[in-house]
């Protein structure tokens, strides 16, 4: 496994992060390994795994997100894609960051088998690229539904150029306040 810094630098840390697995193949098939502590542990990933999460998306198009959670339930979240192809997106919502509301997109599929690991204080959605996606997520901490909060994917203030039309969306990600509308922006 091995983990590099995204551009989103600057700002506190830790920093989100590409994870390369590395992939043992023989003529049983293939074995990588998909969480390791004490590798996450120096990109800010110190507790466990609090909730492990699947999502199955059936149309490409689809865009989940952009979701959060507020202080004190915020957490970290190894995103992986076990089927398909998708365009990811996180935002900085650190409110001490001079990348706040700036977006980092990155094309993540089950072929490279490469994930995206994301600290605190960001919000995550993402696009699926190809009918049939699955993904796996990881949590450091458990869902808080009163720390529960999102930006709407059409934000125009986020500037984020979706390669597909936005559709199949969920109301409740369409009626998140605009970034110019939130309290304490």
């Amino acid at each position: 496994m091995k983990l590099e810094v995204t551009p989103l630098q600057g700002g506190p840390s830790p920093v989100p992060a590409l994870v390369r697995r590395s992939a043992f193949r023989d003529a049983r098939g293939v074995f990588s390994r998909l969480f390791a502590l004490e590798e996450l542990a120096p990109f800010g990933w110190s507790d466990g795994i609090a909730h492990i999460n699947h999502s199955a998306t059936p149309h490409a198009g689809t865009v989940r997100g952009l979701h959060f959670q507020e202080p004190p339930h915020a957490e970290m979240k190894l995103v992986t894609v076990l089927q398909g192809k998708i365009f990811d997106v996180i935002v900085d919502m650190r409110k001490d960051s001079p990348n706040r509301f700036l977006p980092l997109t990155v094309e993540l599929s089950a072929e490279t088998g490469t994930a995206l690991l994301i600290p605190q204080g960001f919000a995550h959605g993402f696009q699926t690229l190809t009918d049939d996606v699955a993904l796996l997520y990881l949590h450091s901490a458990a869902y808080a539904p009163a720390a529960a909060r999102g930006l709407r994917p059409d934000d125009p203030a986020l500037s984020i150029s979706w390669p597909l039309p936005l559709k199949h969306c969920s109301e409740q990600d369409r009626a998140w306040p605009l970034i110019g509308h939130r309290q304490g922006s």
